[in-house]
């Protein structure tokens, strides 16, 4: 999401208003300190012109950078630097799965009208 707003040249508030939500709920979206909605995904997958899988994808070449970067002058082998790859390609495996069960979780409660 922060790379579609970076691409796009949009502001948090601009993103916020779009999906009818306050600047608050959405800093915390982007911090990951409140999960996202389906409909609040569809929304700002519509807002940037993109399907949700677009959305939803992990720019691979920025989370390998940042991996290599934690451990720069500490992995001196291409073995070592492969396996550091899989083991963040995992990670992002694991919170994104927990992340749909949440999502999923709180979409199966009971709505109150």
């Amino acid at each position: 999401m922060i790379e579609q707003m970076k691409k796009n040249n949009t502001k948090q508030i601009d993103l916020a208003n779009a999906i009818h939500v306050s600047k608050q709920i959405m800093s915390k979206m982007l911090n990951g300190t409140r999960l996202i909605s389906i409909a609040e995904l569809h929304k700002i997958a519509d807002f940037f012109h993109i399907t949700m899988d677009d959305l939803l994808k992990t720019p691979t070449e920025s989370t390998e950078i940042d991996v290599m970067r934690a451990f720069m002058g500490k992995v001196g082998s291409e073995e070592a630097r492969e396996a550091l790859r899989t083991a963040d390609k995992l990670a992002d495996m694991i919170i994104f799965h927990a992340n749909v069960r949440e999502n999923a979780k709180v979409m199966s409660e009971k709505w109150e009208m």
